[in-house]
């Protein structure tokens, strides 16, 4: 009787989730208008009234009246449907310049009226933020750098200071959707606000999400004014209802230990995209989990399995984990978000003790003492690391002066915070702009030997559909080119793969992954079978 796998099972389960995901996302997107025979509160636009906006800058949170605000913007014929861009200089109190903060305070009514009347649509924000400075860049084979351009070692890494944010986006919804009174969802009900009549006022969004941590300016003393760049545009009420769970989202982290930096990458797949485009970046992205981890799982199994290196390249092994501890040294050298760093060093882990069994080492504890032994090596693993070792020939005539020279292009055009970071950045150039030539071994390898039965083709084909979906990110997620050239430079080696997987077909007298063929498995079950006969 056949039963499933808990692989099965959990990748059953794991969809299934997904598939529910998805469906609560559609709902956000799309709600159920209130009934007509339900008690429905209805928006105050489809009276069809005239508009007014205007925006206030302030060091206060709250506004309490205009007399502590300054006017930056008054926009008499404001219409929902509008979209709009402005540009503006603000001067910044001295307050803000040591290290204070400011708000701007966005007010939408009907026009004529009172805009500080409690029947009005009222929404602030900060426009500054606490966080710490970039470090800053200098050319290492330039001019030496002044005083102000050195890294400081007395200053805190964590010092925080005043940053400006200069971009804003204002968002007022424009679906005049109905809610039935007694069952308006959660995520919007902070923003409802009622007139006397009994319909719900304008709901009024400053969005928050789509403020980067890569775009903030510093402020000093000498800052005078800064640029702010205010958008306006409608958003419908799924848009509204999903930002809104986001940022809420996004507090939850914080609350958790995570800093606003761990999150920010994740703010972009959020904003500025359309209701379709998040749900295949959704389920992309589940699936490419989902591969992550079954080709976790199966390159586990199949090197805590193996005995022999015979047919794999152990320079190809050396070199992936080289490679890794360098992309870990780098996203660590440019602060990365924990999100990304967390799994990479996880991967650098596995990729040393795939070293170890590789090369065969143990380690024996004498006491407080360790020794470290190397394993011997058959007849067939010294052909392999023959064939191995011509290959890597071959590839250092192109590697190593193609590696050399953009390094020093580095060092002379390129600005740096310091040697280790050229040291680190050089590096990983290398690993992303040369890293698939490294992939190039082992091809050689099985040309050699003729035979890819060796390798791990199933934690091998997982990775490979992963690849497919690297490419389908490299178009709607922004990354940068040398990672983007990197997913594509895969592809083709992938294919190279697969050609010699036609070419060299399985047969029963090659050696499998585990050092076995299927011969010497007959022979063994035949061997067997006698001994029980003559028992």
């Amino acid at each position: 009787m056949w039963w499933p796998s808990l692989t099965l099972i959990f990748s059953g389960l794991f969809l299934a989730y997904i598939a529910n995901s998805m469906l609560v996302i559609y709902y956000i997107f799309f709600p159920t208008p209130c009934p007509p025979t339900s008690n429905c509160i209805h928006s105050f636009l489809r009276t069809s009234p005239k508009l007014e906006m205007r925006v206030y800058t302030s060091l206060k949170q709250k506004a309490s009246g205009e007399k502590n605000l300054k006017l930056l913007w008054k926009f008499d014929n404001f219409t929902v449907d509008a979209y709009e861009q402005r540009d503006f200089n603000v001067t910044l109190p001295q307050k803000v310049r040591q290290n204070g903060s400011m708000f701007l305070h966005c007010i939408v009514f009907p026009r004529g009226e009172d805009p500080f009347d409690r029947y009005t649509s009222y929404s602030s924000v900060s426009l500054t933020k606490y966080a710490v400075p970039k470090s800053k860049t200098f050319n290492l084979m330039g001019e030496v750098p002044s005083e102000s351009e050195k890294p400081s070692k007395n200053t805190a890494k964590d010092r925080i200071v005043t940053h400006w944010k200069p971009k804003l986006t204002i968002n007022v919804m424009s679906d005049m959707i109905p809610f039935e009174r007694m069952a308006i969802p959660g995520e919007i009900y902070k923003y409802l606000k009622s007139t006397p009549q009994g319909d719900y006022l304008p709901m009024l969004y400053l969005d928050e999400l789509s403020q980067r941590m890569k775009d903030l300016e510093e402020v000093t003393e000498d800052t005078k004014q800064m640029k702010l760049t205010i958008n306006y545009a409608p958003i419908s009420v799924g848009k509204l209802r999903m930002f809104s769970t986001m940022q809420e989202s996004m507090k939850s982290l914080e609350g958790l230990g995570f800093t606003e930096k761990d999150t920010d990458e994740v703010k972009g797949i959020f904003t500025d995209t359309n209701f379709y485009l998040l749900m295949l970046t959704f389920f992309v992205a589940a699936v490419h989990l989902l591969f992550d981890f079954l080709a976790f799982k199966n390159d586990i199994s199949y090197w805590r399995n193996r005995e022999t290196m015979v047919g794999l390249s152990t320079r190809v092994v050396l070199w992936r984990c080289l490679s890794t501890i360098i992309i870990f040294l780098y996203l660590q050298n440019e602060e990365t978000s924990l999100l990304v760093l967390v799994p990479a060093g996880v991967g650098t882990i596995i990729e040393i003790w795939k070293v170890k069994k590789a090369f065969k080492v143990r380690v024996d504890w004498q006491g407080w003492k360790p020794s470290v032994q190397l394993g011997t090596t058959t007849d067939k693993e010294k052909e392999t690391e023959q064939f191995d070792s011509q290959a890597m020939k071959y590839l250092s005539y192109l590697l190593y002066p193609l590696c050399a020279a953009g390094a020093i292009y580095s060092l002379v055009y390129t600005p740096h915070k310091s040697w280790y970071s050229w040291c680190i950045q050089s590096a990983v150039n290398g690993v992303y702009a040369f890293g698939f030539l490294f992939m190039l071994p082992q091809l050689f390898v099985n040309y050699k030997m003729k035979s890819v039965a060796h390798l791990p083709w199933r934690a091998f084909m997982y990775k490979a559909f992963n690849t497919f979906i690297d490419d389908i990110f490299a178009f709607i997620i922004t990354m940068p080119t040398a990672h983007r050239l990197a997913c594509f430079r895969d592809d083709i080696v992938f294919f190279c793969y697969l050609y010699q997987r036609w070419l060299y077909p399985v047969d029963k007298k090659r050696v499998n992954e585990y050092g076995q063929s299927f011969d010497d498995q007959s022979t063994d079950q035949q061997e067997i079978s006698q001994s029980k006969k003559k028992n």
